[in-house]
């Protein structure tokens, strides 16, 4: 398998080196407007992956306002043709999905073994979508003696969507399905570290037929391409996934504009084992919801808080599993953890490391990198840890955890509760009412308990405090990219006041 997936790549890498990737603007591969370009490099081994568009304020308007005028139509598209469109991008997605997963885990770092996962899951969000576009204009009837109400859902209008570095491919689907199906046209800015995927998914939906302008791709920096994307007045929500800081500046940039936002960001988020637990399980899970995805995932279990009756026993299992875990390429099926995406992050992975240290945490596993090319960290475990700790308290980001001890429930809480985040919590007790409790207590918008986090489509999924603004999910979805209008029509000649008689 090794050797396909490096074969796949020999095959599509050469001529994204020769040819670039491009912006597409209603429909077509188009450099940016200025000529500028920046380089993609592969955080695997540092190799050149091409020339990217360096869009700027222009590009954005051009593809705004062609989002604007498909917006006129798309919107207006029968609900079985706009399902088939997207029926015909999830075969797309599946017909492709290995080149899909070994371009993604060339660019990205992410192990093969998730990025094959992570396609066919897209090609699902599409299907699910697909399903929901005749339910989508939906809404509800409020009778009144004299009137009938009832509402309904239209679509807000062009979408921005900007898409972070981890997972992009995956995570553009979650936010590029459901807005096609409400009647949203878009205008998508990809992370500039990892530009390939999504551009590959762009130029896939206009193979399955997307009409062109409905769906435009524009590469840049944040700086330039996002910020004109969030303020331009065309555009009338902004969807992000990303980093905390990102997520306040695009509020104030879309504010003048009166932009809907909806915001997926950071998480620093609890395992909270009990000694009641099945701790197999238990242990299981936190390892993968840390170190899994690099560990460069939002919802990745970051401090591990232990009853401290079972603290010696759990942790000694973990510095034995974490010191096991397979450092490598990310091309080879046995990779569990492959290299961070760029070094900028590589180098900020590893100062956590120092400041663990500092901070009077033990380290026991890990820190640093290892030697030769590529943007690799070693799996990091520190133990002994309290709350106030800067590695508590603060998203790494990478293939490393934290372990806090706990005496009581109550503390238990309020360590969960002592950061700025709340986007998950893992919760592993066989006490049912203590789950529950647990579940209600702790500051977060997901909670699984006994469980690691399992995407269910139809769910709610967002954080609260730092962790964002909005859902995503089934109906969630369509709260944010769909208006609702009431309508009201009177049953008879009800009375009417009279004035200036």
């Amino acid at each position: 398998m090794y050797k396909k997936n490096k074969a796949i790549l020999s095959k599509i890498l050469p001529q994204i080196q020769k040819d670039g990737i491009q912006n597409i603007i209603n429909g077509q591969s188009v450099p940016a407007i200025s000529g500028a370009t920046f380089d993609n490099h592969s955080p695997v081994d540092g190799e050149f992956m091409g020339n990217i568009a360096k869009s700027d304020v222009k590009d954005i308007d051009a593809a705004a306002k062609v989002a604007a005028a498909a917006f006129k139509t798309w919107r207006k598209i029968p609900h079985k043709e706009r399902r088939d469109i997207l029926y015909a991008i999830a075969e797309k997605i599946e017909e492709n999905a290995e080149e899909i997963a070994v371009l993604e885990s060339y660019d990205t770092g992410q192990p093969i073994r998730f990025m094959k996962k992570a396609a066919i899951r897209g090609a699902a969000n599409f299907r699910y979508f697909a399903d929901k576009v005749i339910d989508a204009p939906n809404g509800l009837s409020t009778p009144d003696t004299n009137h009938l109400n009832f509402t309904v859902r239209q679509p807000i209008g062009p979408v921005g969507v900007i898409t972070p570095w981890n997972t992009p491919f995956m995570l553009t689907t979650w936010k590029v399905a459901p807005a096609l199906a409400a009647g949203c046209t878009i205008v998508h800015k990809p992370a500039e570290f990892s530009p390939a995927s999504a551009t590959l998914l762009c130029r896939l939906a206009h193979e399955a037929g997307l009409p062109n302008g409905v769906w435009n791709l524009v590469h840049g920096f944040g700086e330039t391409a996002g910020k004109s994307l969030t303020e331009h007045e065309a555009i009338k929500a902004i969807a992000f996934i990303g980093e905390t800081g990102t997520g306040s500046l695009i509020m104030q940039q879309g504010a003048p504009t009166l932009k809907r936002v909806h915001l997926e960001l950071g998480g620093q988020n609890p395992t909270i084992i009990f000694d009641d637990a099945d701790l197999e399980r238990a242990t299981d899970a936190a390892i993968f919801m840390k170190y899994s995805l690099n560990g460069e995932r939002c919802t990745s279990g970051s401090r591990l808080l232990l009853q401290r009756t079972i603290y010696d026993e759990v942790v000694k299992n973990l510095i034995k599993r974490v010191g096991n875990l397979k450092v490598g390429d990310p091309l080879d099926p046995a990779t569990e953890i492959g290299p961070m995406i760029h070094p900028t992050h590589q180098n900020k992975v590893i100062s956590y490391g120092e400041i663990g240290l500092k901070d009077g945490a033990k380290l026991v596993v890990g820190g640093g990198k290892p030697a030769g090319k590529g943007c690799y960290v070693h799996p990091t475990l520190f133990i002994d840890a309290t709350k106030d700790m800067r590695i508590s308290q603060e998203e790494v980001f990478g293939p490393f955890l934290t372990v806090i001890p706990f005496d009581t429930e109550e503390e238990a809480v309020e360590i969960a509760n002592s950061v700025r985040y709340g986007l998950t919590a893992y919760i592993w007790t066989k006490d049912s009412a203590r789950g529950h409790r647990m579940a209600l207590n702790v500051e977060s918008g997901m909670v699984w308990v006994n469980s690691q986090n399992v995407r269910h489509l139809p769910a709610p999924f967002g954080g609260v405090k730092y962790s964002g603004i909005g859902r995503d999910g089934g109906e969630y979805s369509f709260d944010f990219y769909m208006e609702t209008k009431n309508i009201s029509v009177a049953l008879g000649d009800h009375p009417i006041t009279k004035l200036g008689v």
